[in-house]
């Protein structure tokens, strides 16, 4: 029974792989026919403009095109609420920009869509351009856009998942149903990262917050795999603000020792102080830069190499046959796909380590003999 049920897991992993592979594929080789008629893109067919639409995909949006109607040439997905602050409150739904082919009016200002940010235009959508980016004022952007709707939809899971752990805890000393899923990994958090990093005095104090990070991240992570398109930790203002959190917390717990280590280094000559206090001060937002850019760079990655892996289909097709072209591409991006699972785990528990082991660093009390 318990085989059966592995396989039938790796059955509905494959079939997921082959809907999101497909996804792609669907939306890279049809745009929609306005579109392409008003910017004469034709069709992704390119690498330069495969390139150019990967990296359209990995940034975020106002609106899901969760796929393109072949035929019709039309998106169909759902559209995000606007709002802007920009001498008043401003509020409207992203299908008014028509995917940036139009301007939309609020409360007498004007507004366009470029690139996937709003910018304040005349009535004719005129953009001052500076180069390759326009010039244009942009308002203060409070829109749910699809990273702001990841988060919520990753916050309102965590609320059921661990609401659900708790009831079990409540009828018994072991968990049932989905509390059997997360307890080996609250428990894994527990003695294999904050135990051993934090120390048994001070662990229970930050778990937390470790718990949190971790379910988080891991959770973003496995939905940006999916053909909705989330590239939450793939932003960069995200890891940014996972990475200050620990960097605050991190500060306002350290103990006397911690500072006592940074402004003047017991144990060494008072030349070497003043040589290392700046050194170390330095270390301080480095480590918070590390963890920001570690989680950034390999999500970002991960997610490049997959949909390039998936437009091989498109760019060898001439050469090996769609049938042929289709098939590899899919070998290689399933075996990419599982990695990616690896590494959705993965890059949730390094930045839990880490964050935990700057947390130990902090509130650590040294034996003095």
């Amino acid at each position: 029974m318990k085989n059966t049920k592995q396989y039938f897991g790796l059955f509905l992993g494959f079939i997921f792989m082959i809907i999101t592979n497909f996804s792609f594929a669907n939306t890279a080789a049809h745009k929609d026919a306005k579109h392409e008629e008003s910017h004469n893109e034709g069709p992704i067919d390119t690498p330069e403009k495969i390139n150019a639409y990967i990296k359209h995909h990995l940034q975020d949006a106002h609106s899901f095109v969760l796929y393109t109607d072949g035929k019709t040439g039309k998106h169909v997905g759902f559209d995000l609420p606007v709002i802007l602050l920009d001498g008043g409150l401003h509020v409207f739904s992203a299908a008014e920009f028509h995917h940036g082919e139009k301007v939309v009016a609020s409360n007498g200002s004007f507004y366009t869509l470029h690139h996937g940010k709003i910018y304040k235009t005349n009535k004719e959508g005129h953009l001052r351009m500076h180069g390759e980016h326009p010039a244009n004022y942009r308002p203060l952007d409070l829109s749910i856009t699809k990273s702001v709707l990841g988060m919520l939809l990753t916050g309102l899971l965590m609320v059921i998942f661990f609401s659900a752990l708790a009831r079990g805890y409540k009828k018994g000393p072991i968990p049932t149903g989905l509390g059997r899923v997360l307890e080996p990994l609250v428990l894994y958090v527990r003695d294999e990262i904050a135990r051993p990093n934090i120390g048994e005095k001070k662990y229970k104090k930050f778990m937390p917050y470790l718990l949190t990070v971790f379910f988080f991240i891991w959770i973003l992570n496995l939905l940006g795999l999916t053909p909705l398109g989330f590239n939450v930790t793939g932003n960069i203002a995200v890891t940014l603000c996972l990475a200050l959190f620990t960097f605050i917390i991190v500060q306002f717990s350290a103990n006397k020792e911690y500072w006592g280590h940074i402004f003047w280094m017991p144990g060494v000559p008072v030349i070497m102080k003043i040589i290392l206090a700046p050194i170390e001060v330095l270390g301080m937002f480095t480590k918070p830069f590390s963890l920001t850019i570690r989680l950034f760079a390999n999500i970002t990655a991960g997610h490049f190499v997959l949909m390039s892996l998936i437009a091989l289909m498109i760019t060898m097709k001439v050469a090996f046959g769609p049938v042929a072209s289709t098939g590899m591409s899919l070998l290689l991006s399933t075996f990419i796909f599982v990695i990616e699972l690896l590494v959705a785990f993965l890059q949730a528990f390094i930045f839990t380590m880490l964050s935990s082991l700057f947390i130990g660093m902090a509130v650590v009390e040294h034996d003095h003999h």
